[in-house]
This record gives C-alpha cells, sequence and structure tokens, in this order.
C-alpha cells in the first residue's frame, strides 16, 4: 500500500513538473482487474470504494499525460490501453478488407455489438441504435417526434445547449413553443424538482426533456418520479444521459421514458463517436428518422441506421469496453466516482470565498462537481489552476451556472485530488 501511494504521488509529481515519462507504468488490462476484484469481493461497494490496492490496479490500466493532472473527463473519458488496442486491431481488420468487409460482414458484427449494448443497457436490441453521439441521438428525436405548431415542450435551464438550441430551431420553424423551467441548484428534495416540472404543464404539452445528470453542475434528476409524473399527465419524456450512462449503475427501463439518448466516449470509456439512441418499441413508428430510408419497415428501429458511411471499427470496440467496465463493476464503479468526488469537496466546502454549486447528498450527485471562488470569474479560477499546478479543468459561465467543474475519473489519484485541494486552499486565502 505504500509502495503504491509513492508510486501516485510520483505520478502526481511528474503531471506538476512536466516530466515526459512515467517509467514502469505498464497498464495492466481487463482480466487483471477482474482478478484483483475478487479479493474484494466480500467488501461492499461503498467499502470497495476506498480500497486503493485495487484501485490502483484500475488506474494502471489507463495512459495518462505526464504533463498535467485531468481533472476534465466530462468531455470524454479515455480509452483503458486494452479498449484502445482493440479499436487498433478493429482498424487493422477493416483496412485489410475494406469494401469486401462493409459489403459483406459490417452488419452481422454490427449487431452483434448492438446485442450487448443492449443487453449492458437493460433494452431489446430492436430499440436502440448505435449513434455518434449524445447530441446526434437526441437532435434526431426531438426533431423526429411528432409535433404541431402550439405544442409545447419542457426543459431546463441547465440542459445541454444543443439539445435547447435544437428546441429553438423546431419552434422558429414548426410553430412549438419551448417552456423553460429554471432548476435549483441545491433542491431540497425530490418533489421540489417534480413540482417544477409539473407545474409547467398545460393542455398543450406533449414532451419533456429531462437530463439525468446535468453536465454542469454534476446533480442527478429524479428522472423516474419526473417520467411517472408526466406519463399521467399523458406527456412523453425524452432524457439526455450523456453523463448518467455507465457513470450511475443502471438500466434504461428503470428510468420508465420514452427516449433516451449518451454518448459512449464519455463513461463506457469507448471511441470518440460512439453513441446510443433509445426509442420505447411502441414509439418507434410515429417516429420520423433524420435521413430518409425506404427499405426498412416504419415501425423498425432500423431506419434510423441509415445515416451513410459508418465508423465501424470504432463501434466494433464497444465491447472491449463493456468487458473492461464488467470487470470492475457498476455498483462499485458509481461508488468510486462519489468518493474521488466526496474527497476533494469536503476538504473545501467550508472554505472562506468557496461555492459549491453541487449537491450534497450521495444521491444527487456521482464525479461531475462545480465549484466557484467568491470575486473570481470561472475563467480566471480555471487559468490558476493550470498554470500554478497544471491542473486542467473546464470553466462554466452559464446564466443559471458560474464556476469550474471538476471531473476526475477511475484513474483519478488521491495524491492528485489532494493537490486540486491545495490550490483552492490558496485560492480561498488569496
Amino acid at each position: 500500500m505504500q509502495q503504491s501511494r509513492r508510486n501516485f504521488i510520483k505520478k502526481a509529481g511528474n503531471a506538476t513538473l512536466g516530466l515526459t515519462a512515467l517509467a514502469g507504468f505498464n497498464p495492466l488490462y481487463a482480466e487483471r482487474v477482474l482478478t484483483a476484484s475478487k479479493k474484494i469481493a466480500h467488501l461492499s461497494a461503498k467499502e470497495a470504494a476506498k480500497e486503493e490496492d485495487f484501485w490502483y490496479q484500475v488506474q494502471k490500466a489507463f495512459r495518462q499525460s505526464p504533463h498535467f493532472i485531468n481533472l476534465e473527463s466530462g468531455y470524454f473519458s479515455p480509452q483503458p490501453v486494452e479498449v484502445m488496442e482493440s479499436q487498433f486491431d478493429n482498424i487493422k481488420m477493416i483496412n485489410e478488407q475494406p469494401s469486401f468487409y462493409m459489403r459483406r460482414r459490417q452488419w452481422q458484427d454490427k449487431q452483434a455489438i448492438k446485442e450487448q449494448l443492449a443487453q449492458f443497457a437493460g433494452v431489446s436490441a430492436d430499440e436502440i441504435v448505435v449513434t455518434r453521439n449524445t447530441t446526434e441521438s437526441l437532435d434526431t428525436i426531438i426533431l423526429g417526434i411528432d409535433l404541431k405548431p402550439g405544442d409545447e415542450a419542457i426543459m431546463c435551464d441547465q440542459d445541454y445547449g444543443s439539445m435547447l438550441e435544437t428546441f429553438a430551431m423546431r419552434a422558429r420553424r414548426f410553430g412549438l413553443k419551448n417552456v423553460m423551467v429554471s432548476l435549483p441548484l441545491h433542491p431540497k428534495n425530490d418533489n421540489e424538482i417534480v413540482d417544477l416540472y409539473e407545474q409547467a404543464i398545460t393542455k398543450k404539452t406533449k414532451v419533456i426533456l429531462v437530463t439525468h445528470l446535468i453536465n454542469l453542475t454534476g446533480q442527478v434528476l429524479p428522472v423516474r418520479k419526473i417520467a411517472d409524473m408526466a406519463h399521467a399527465h399523458g406527456v412523453e419524456v425524452i432524457v439526455d444521459a450523456a453523463h448518467s450512462f455507465a457513470q450511475l449503475d443502471y438500466k434504461i427501463p428503470d428510468l420508465g421514458c420514452d427516449y433516451y439518448g449518451a454518448s459512449l466516449h464519455k463513461w463506457l470509456c469507448c471511441p470518440l463517436g460512439t453513441g446510443i439512441m433509445y426509442i420505447k418499441k411502441e414509439k418507434i413508428a410515429k417516429t420520423w428518422p433524420l435521413f430518409g430510408d425506404t427499405g426498412q419497415p416504419v415501425d423498425s428501429i432500423k431506419k434510423f441506421e441509415h445515416i451513410g458511411t459508418h465508423p465501424v471499427s470504432a463501434n466494433l470496440t464497444i465491447a472491449a469496453a463493456i468487458k473492461f467496465h464488467n470487470s470492475i463493476g457498476s455498483k462499485r464503479k458509481e461508488e468510486r466516482l462519489k468518493y474521488l468526488k466526496n474527497y476533494w469537496i469536503e476538504q473545501v466546502k467550508d472554505l472562506p470565498r468557496v461555492i459549491i454549486n453541487t449537491p450534497s447528498a450521495d444521491e444527487r450527485s456521482s464525479a461531475l462537481a462545480n465549484f466557484a471562488i467568491e470575486g473570481m470569474q470561472p475563467d480566471e479560477v480555471a487559468d490558476y489552476l493550470y498554470d500554478k499546478h497544471k491542473i486542467f479543468t473546464v470553466s462554466i459561465n452559464r446564466k443559471a451556472v458560474k464556476g469550474v467543474r471538476v471531473t476526475p475519473h477511475l484513474y483519478t489519484t488521491l495524491p492528485e485530488l489532494d493537490l486540486l485541494v491545495k490550490a483552492i486552499r490558496e485560492l480561498s486565502a488569496a
């Protein structure tokens, strides 16, 4: 344990000093992580979250730059080395037999990947499409659902910009009315959030967009309760799960939604350009695809797959990412990410001038969190962290949220978070 910790500190120090190599930092693959997990099988997921010897094995499965500390995993979560090597193999295989593969083999291979992904998500392969990202998934749904001029859609001021922009475009072009609700940063309870959406419903409301895990702050919304309430009013629900898929331990049916989109290159650690779109079986026929396809039945999910040539090598690599995720376990992963978030927040939340924009309860957040320094702009704080300490974060400067988002991942070490705490203490005392 002590040797592991010294290695962690050396890694964190190298990142700060900008050294060029991590000698002897050899990756371990999913089988070895699975072997290590058997040693902590007797522990609860919450207890396992603190077992640094185990997480050291997980961290060694990733290859990280020594030039900075990456605490901005929300945009894109890098792949474990095993997953990268799987993608390289897929690229080589397809390039060796290019048109032959694309014409003769790609569809059966992609169907097998869809079936694995569907099982992982807890749905039927006849209800999902492998897309390129959350935006493609949800924009297809927003533009494809059957809405008439004067119909209303409800969303909140902390939903992702691309979704809000697509709803705004649909409003300008087709006469949809968008109703915006203001989400509190620190809700008292689930009912406060559910009531917020319910109070916005009218007889003309047809759909609600709900973000499962807010990308600005990390707040987790009670999606199932919102969906049940909406359905009682005859309103459909679209879920933006860009950050909750493979970060939180759940299956899509647990949310009770009608439509769903997520990015696989975030918390499942798939290659860039992989996502998932889910449409409930009975909703497929009435949802229009973004690209024309007269070759598939209107009630087939395959009508959404006609987007031109696909990034097949990336899609095939989804299998390796699922394998690595399962070697850790969904619940164990969720608890570790919460532990990392709590580790740094607990040390800075009571400091002068420090403002935490993320709910403190475990059920209301996971890895993502957002903080601000009173009297400083978000860009100033993010620049200080990087320029002075080589800690990479991202500033958030929206009307609803102003602060710096900190997003650790499975490869994040406690000494790296100690450096973050040190930097925040400096800012607090300045």
